[in-house]
């Protein structure tokens, strides 16, 4: 998820008023900056070429870069601050990308999933190739349409053109913008499943990933549809559809200031990032599959032969990913009958476990330098075992030394509890689980193509839940002096109880404690007095094998002692009303699939109680967003 800022002030023969393009877009990226911190990179358009600096690593090495060697006064220019997706965080793949001989940049966030073949095709035109990334593929593809289907000229269409012809031609979720040597006074910018906003100036116009890449410069804004391209002057905006047909943004004023504008106008990092989420997922699923539905995580560098042979599958985590880990574990026993243990990693190496060729170690982590689990994975390799890394950094330590990393896409996480790496977590351990059952042979083509069919309809379903937060947050309000509070669940539901109970610790600094729903009996339900909190997690009536009626006599046993059941269900389910204080209806889907929805629902509640209690939910008291000692 990476930030993109573009800028065309004043033209040319005309009374400079605007803003040096550098100085904008500099501090476009630094509002930008928590969308990817892998590397910077900034192109203007000056003196009839154009000029580039770029740097691996946060932005303040591209600051040093430009001190060091400065780029001329220029009032167009584009900038761009990249989360590794398409290659390592290296100079040569750090944004902008050139072409059509250095006088075409373009930066891009989102992934281009015909990168390959287009890269093939162009290659065979003799185009040659700088980075590792889909980026400059899309800027090659750029470059060749402009020289030699439209020869350079402005008169049939000029660079809006070659974005619509280009656009034609590119498959998956991208925003791209351009800048040409040739039309020093234009950028050109294009949307499809990946965010782009325009700024409207007095003499000047802005784009961004979202407002805050210029926030100090004008509160209004232009929302842009899917499948649009932009194309900005100074004095100037222009919409059209990737076939030159024209449209009409949507303008809105922003009603937030520059100093909360990185959170992109939410309160926190951390309701931000929940409500990332339906992206968080829809990143990470983007470019694993064909049209055919058979998956190809191309980052899996490990022999399919030696895959086939696992006999055992161990999951190592910690927190939050620990429970992500075990929502994966009952759908990779489904999907896959491998035995799945899930093991908390810093217990792991120190209790003699039993670890051969055969095992499949998978390890999950946000950062990749949680160090209890890259000492449990660094013990599994000792012992012969493979090591897959889950993981949201790129580049970092666990991938770095495991054998494969299939990395989820949520983009930078702020907030120190995590939401949106969990669900992009659990995302990329179903397309694991589904990657291993289609080696084996487990499933059927057209079953994984099903399930696939299923998992990205989920985006969309978050989205619903987020629509319909306000009463969510309104009962985590009211219930700001709440002492204790108890969730339960049965089969996945049990892993987001949890982590439901995780994030009202972690958070509000209350006693919460997940339960199986089916432990009550044997314990728990002493805990139960008048007045007690209980969220319930229900799974849903549909299914042969439901757990529902087992559940609601759950329900009902803490009821009957006196409970305030809160009850987490699936959109239909009546049978719950009867027995629950407070009913929050989730979009009906598949049962291994539930936890990407089901526990939404427990993060914003988590988030407002604490609010309501006046807590900083960005960064809980003693807690790190890695903990890289063990």
């Amino acid at each position: 998820m990476c930030g993109i800022v573009g800028y065309v002030g004043h033209s040319a023969g005309r009374v400079n008023t605007g803003h040096n393009a550098l100085d904008v877009v500099l501090e476009g990226l630094r509002r930008l900056e928590y969308r990817g911190y892998d590397s910077a990179g900034i192109a203007v358009v000056a003196d009839g070429t154009i000029s580039s600096r770029k740097k691996s690593g946060k932005l303040s090495n591209l600051v040093a870069e430009l001190e060091a060697s400065p780029l001329p006064e220029s009032l167009t220019g584009i900038g761009h601050t990249r989360w590794a997706t398409h290659g390592g965080p290296t100079d040569q793949n750090a944004h902008p990308h050139l072409s059509d001989g250095d006088r075409l940049a373009v930066i891009h966030n989102g992934i281009i999933e015909n990168f390959a073949e287009l890269k093939q095709e162009l290659l065979r035109k003799g185009v040659t190739f700088r980075s590792e990334t889909d980026t400059e593929v899309a800027a090659a593809l750029l470059g060749d349409i402009y020289r030699n289907q439209l020869k350079g000229d402005a008169s049939n269409g000029g660079l809006t053109k070659a974005m619509q012809l280009a656009c034609q031609r590119l498959e998956g979720a991208f925003t791209l913008l351009a800048v040409h040597a040739d039309q020093p006074d234009v950028v050109v910018a294009a949307r499809r499943n990946s965010p782009l906003v325009v700024g409207l100036g007095d003499g000047e116009n802005f784009l961004g990933s979202d407002v805050s890449g210029f926030i100090d410069y004008t509160r209004r804004a232009v929302e842009l549809g899917q499948d649009q391209i932009v194309t900005i002057t100074a004095d100037t905006v222009e919409i059209t559809d990737f076939y030159g047909t024209p449209a009409e943004g949507k303008e809105y004023h922003v009603n937030w200031d520059p100093a909360s504008a990185e959170k992109g106008g939410f309160p926190s990092f951390m309701e931000k990032e929940i409500h990332d989420q339906p992206d968080a997922v829809l990143q990470t699923l983007l470019g694993r599959s064909d049209v055919n539905g058979k998956l190809t995580l191309d980052e899996l560098r490990v022999d399919p032969e030696l895959l086939k042979s696992v006999d055992k599958i161990i999951v190592l985590a910690c927190g939050t990913s620990a429970y992500a880990g075990q929502v994966a574990k009952y759908a990779i026993e489904h999907w896959c009958r491998i035995p799945t243990e899930v093991e908390l990693s810093h217990e792991f190496r120190y209790r003699d476990p039993i670890v051969d060729q055969n095992t499949l170690i998978v390890s999950i982590s946000q950062s990749g330098e949680t160090m209890d689990t890259l000492m449990a994975v660094r013990y599994a390799k000792e012992q012969g075992a493979k090591t897959v890394s889950i993981c949201n950094t790129n580049g970092s330590t666990i991938p770095r030394e495991s054998d494969a990393v299939l990395y989820t896409h949520a983009g930078p996480e702020i907030a120190v509890a995590s939401t949106k790496a969990f669900l992009a977590q659990i995302t990329a351990a179903y397309l694991l689980g589904l990657y291993l059952a289609q080696l084996r042979g487990n499933k059927f083509q057209g079953e994984i193509k099903d399930v696939l069919a299923d998992l990205n309809k989920i985006p969309a379903k978050i989205q619903q839940i987020l629509d319909n937060e306000a009463q969510i947050k309104e009962l985590g309000q009211a219930m700001a002096d709440a002492k204790s509070v108890l969730f339960l669940g049965r089969h996945v539901g049990f892993p987001v109880a949890m982590e439901g109970a995780l994030k009202l610790k972690e958070l509000a600094y209350i006693h919460a404690e997940g339960f199986a729903a089916g432990e009550l009996k044997h314990g728990p339900i002493a805990l139960i007095e008048e007045g007690q909190p209980v969220f319930v997690v229900v799974p849903s009536p549909r299914g042969r094998d439901s757990l529902h009626a087992k559940v609601v006599s759950n329900i009902q046993e803490v009821r009957a002692r006196g409970a305030k059941t809160i009850v987490i269900a699936e959109e239909g389910d009546e049978a719950v009303k009867a027995y629950a204080e407070h009913v929050f209806y989730i979009p009906e889907t598949p049962t291994l699939l539930a936890p990407l929805l089901s526990t939404v629902p427990l993060q914003i509640f988590a988030l407002a109680l604490a609010s309501a209690k006046g807590y900083d939910v960005d960064q809980p008291r003693n807690l790190a967003k890695s903990v890289t000692v063990e």
